[in-house]
This record gives structure tokens, sequence and C-alpha cells, in this order.
């Protein structure tokens, strides 16, 4: 009870999901700073899917816990004390509004500039409050945001200016600048800014940045509360965005785990243990495989048949009917695109079989031998996205979504989560995406049904926290649709699992 904030250094984790589990339980009633180091890719695991290559050249998943568990990660340890000294001495922010009052104009918009870097809204003060404000201030003075008092002006007006920003409902935390001028001294203007904090209750956090050469003034300590002080704007803002991002935390729901009783969980570790005993381990699953295994989770996949040669796929053509997707299957070939082996938007027998024999021979000069075509109903329209799992040897299943198709790993638009995913990890990383508006109905196309591709994701991060057998899991793209989403591609590498971890270690 005696401690305020938890603060952490860490170089490495010993068990990552049982700090996750301990770290979510403890920062929902305090919050907990970590600075870590070793963020270089050195010794990052090679991938051959899209979404390892994605997750290979980054901390990503320690982003991804602290994330997930609500801590709060600062790049340096002059930031873990920066935030630290705001959460341990002035209330949770409630939202990422911000007003700036300031005597010096410079320092304003570079604390501005600052604050919207660090995710916090330097918002437009309302007209009324505006002319209240204004009726304490010279005429040349500016009332917009940040209120520009100039270098003249009292402590008076620092009272008074800090105390009706502060009363007036209109911001979630305060930002108060101060450069001494010839004539006000630093100490009263901390007195006045305390007296102005003590008025308006307290109600929301205030932090100050007085920029003389002798530091903090002790004024801004009295009794047992403190008003935090930084040598710049630029550290103000900093460690504001990062307490306000953990008070959005704390206001969120907690997220359910997902209930998924029609899945078929035996069925699925069944064609695990199957491929496994093929031999040699690890592989990648056939295309058949991997739509056996997707389906004992709900997961749908585009309909897809098998071929063994092209006068076959011609004939598979026909009975599926309307376009299809030609897709040749070799082994080794992971990256279908570069090697010629798709061809989309084919009709009829001769058409597909023609295809398929050019096929045979523009992949085998890649130096490939095609073993088997896969014919697939072509799905119309819908946003190409990849949802992806590699499995960590420390972490554990990483999921990753993102945007999809043959220039994922160009876009780099991903979000990542550990397992087991919550409904609401799986909204927070969907809506974060920075090609989110294109599910959204992006210059007045259809909107997606996001619901359907959370789903998917939560399917997903079912599978792979069930059967850890799966190393690697693609499905890239993943075609978010008016009504729902459908697997078009997909790809799953599957090895030898590590003994489960005890019951202390697991996350849930």
């Amino acid at each position: 009870p005696d401690t305020a904030v938890a603060l952490l250094y860490l170089e490495s984790f010993g068990n990552p999901r049982r700090f996750a589990r301990i770290a979510r339980r403890v920062g929902r009633r305090k919050p907990i700073v970590a600075v870590k180091s070793g963020r270089s890719a050195a010794g990052a695991r090679a991938s051959s899917s899209h979404t390892g290559a994605l997750l290979a050249a980054s901390d990503v998943t320690v982003d991804a816990l602290f994330r997930q568990a609500g801590v709060i990660r600062t790049d340096t340890l002059a930031e873990l004390f920066d935030v630290a000294t705001l959460l341990a001495n002035q209330p949770r922010p409630r939202g990422r509004r911000v007003g700036i009052v300031t005597n010096a104009g410079g320092p304003g918009i570079l604390c501005a500039d600052a604050c919207e870097a660090a995710g916090l809204q330097v918002v437009e003060l309302s007209a009324g409050l505006r002319v209240r404000l204004a009726g304490g201030l010279p005429a040349e003075a500016s009332t917009t945001n940040p209120v520009d008092m100039l270098a003249a002006a009292p402590a008076e007006h620092f009272r008074r200016t800090v105390e009706l920003v502060v009363a007036s409902g209109e911001v979630d935390s305060v930002i108060v600048i101060f450069i001494p001028p010839l004539l006000t001294e630093p100490a009263e203007v901390a007195r006045a800014v305390r007296a102005a904090t003590d008025a308006a209750g307290r109600t929301i956090p205030l932090l100050t940045v007085f920029m003389s050469a002798e530091g903090s003034p002790p004024e801004l300590r009295a009794g047992d509360s403190t008003i935090p002080n930084y040598a710049f704007p630029e550290d103000a803002a900093r460690a504001l965005g990062r307490a306000a991002e953990y008070g959005s935390w704390r206001e969120r729901p907690e997220g359910r785990f997902p209930d998924l009783p029609d899945a078929r969980r035996d069925e699925a570790a069944a064609v695990l243990a199957a491929a496994l005993a093929e031999g040699p381990e690890p592989h990648w699953l056939a295309p058949d495989q991997v739509a056996t295994l997707l389906d004992c989770y709900g997961i749908a996949m585009a309909e897809l048949r098998m071929a063994g040669t092209p006068h076959e796929a011609g004939a598979v053509a026909a009975e599926l009917g309307g376009p299809v997707a030609l897709k040749a299957v070799a082994p080794g070939l992971i990256h279908k695109t570069e090697a010629h082996a798709v061809r989309l938007g084919l009709s009829g027998a001769d058409q597909v079989q023609t295809a398929a024999e050019e096929m045979r021979m523009t992949v085998g000069a890649e130096g490939y031998t095609v073993e088997q075509f896969l014919v697939q109903r072509m799905v119309p329209g819908g946003v190409e996205l990849l949802v992806g799992v590699v499995h960590d040897p420390s972490f554990g299943p990483v999921v990753a979504c993102g945007a999809g198709g043959t220039a994922v790993e160009l876009l780099k638009d991903v979000a990542v989560g550990l397992t087991p995913l919550t409904d609401r990890d799986a909204a927070e990383m969907v809506r974060s995406l920075a090609t989110f508006p294109l599910l959204d109905g992006y210059r007045g196309a259809a909107k997606a049904d996001v619901a359907a591709l959370e789903e998917l994701l939560l399917r997903v991060a079912a599978l792979v926290e069930a059967h850890p057998q799966v190393a690697e899991l693609d499905c890239n793209p993943v075609l978010a649709l008016a009504d729902g989403a459908v697997v078009v591609d997909a790809r799953v590498r599957v090895e030898a699992a590590s003994p489960p971890l005890p019951l202390a270690a697991r996350r849930r």
C-alpha cells in the first residue's frame, strides 16, 4: 500500500507469459513503468513466412506484451523517472486533451508539437473560455491553445489563467511553461500555480516547465503533494503522453477470452499429429491439410480442390464453375507469386488446363517441381489483409494482423498481440492499422465486416494457443468483405512442440 508506482529496468524476461499475467493484474491498481534494453534485431530467428519477416526485425513482442498488460514503456531511464514523477504526484489523466499556458510563444509551440507527437490533443478552447481568459490579460495576448500571456506576465496572470483552464472542463491536463523575465520571480509564479490548482481542486494533472538555471522552485513542493517540473517542454509532453496512454488502458474494459464451442480440437490435433508423423520435420502442411485445420476452428477459407495434372485441374474448374484461381503446389515453394505459380480469374476447363501446363513449365524454370495444382473459387472484392502467427520460444504464439497481399513486407502496416487474445485485444489490433480506413468505408467504399475479421483473428489465436505444434501460420490474403471474412491463401509450418508450460507460467 505504500507503493504508488512500480519502476522496472529489464534486460530480458525469465518467464514473459507469467510476467504479463501478474502485470495485467497489478496494473489495474497502480501503474508499472518499465525501460527495457536490448532492442536490436541481433539474434532474431530467421523465418520463411510473411508474418515471420514482419516480426523478426524488432522487439515488437515486448511492445505487445507491455501494451496488453498495461505496462508503460519508456525509451530511457530519464523518461522512466519523468513519467514516475507525474504518476506519483498527480491524478491519472482521464483523456488526451491538453491545455498549454505559457509566457513565451516559442516554447509553447514546441510543446504543442511534442504533445501531438505523443498522441495528445491540443484542443481549441471554447469562445466563452477565451472571453474569460482575455478579461485578465493584455490585448496582445493570445487566448488560443497554447495560451500565450506574453513575456511580462506577472504571477497573478499565471494564477488566474491556470485556474480558469483547469476548472473549464475542456481539457484533461495542463502544462504550464515559464521563462523568467526581468521582473517576475520564479518563486512567485510557482506559488501562483499551486494556488490555482488548489482552488480548482486538483482534479486533473498539472505539469510545469520552469526553464531557468535554478531548476525546479521549492514552492512547487508543499506538504504531501508535488507539482512535477521538467527542464524542457518536450520532456513534459512525452511524460504526459505516456501517462495518458496508461489512463486510457485503465478506462477500457478488460475484455473476454472467446468461447468456441464449435471448435473441433481433437480433430485439429489429429491433423497435426499425422503431419508430424510424415516427417521430416519441421515442414509445411499440404494445402488440403491447411484447409482442414482451419475448418476445425471455424475459419472460413475460399472453396478449393486439389488436382494432380493439368487435365484434372481443368475438370475441377468446370465442377466449381465461375472464375477460379490456379496455384501450383511444389516442395519448398512458399511465396507463389514470385515463382509465377498463381493465375487468377480463369474460366472454363480449357483455359485452366492450358494455364496449368504453362505454369508447370514456368515454375519448373524457377527450380521447383510441381506435384499438384490447387483450383480455388475466386472471391470478388474485399480488402486484402494478413493474419499470421509466429511461435516465439519465450513469448509463445505472436499474432500479427496487417495490410496483406503481395506488398505486405513493403507496407509493414501490422499490429501485434500475444495469445491468448481477448475480444478487446482483437478490436484494438484491427483499429490500430494505418489501413483501417479501407475497412471503414474509405472514400465512399462499402464498409467491411470488421466484426467478422475480429472473430477470425480470435479463432486463429485460439488455434495456435491450443496447438503449440503450429510454429508459423500465414493467412495472406484474408479478404474482408461486406459480409464476412475469408482466407484466400494460407500456409502452416509445424514442428514438434516443447513440453507445456507449468500452470503458473500461463497468461490465462
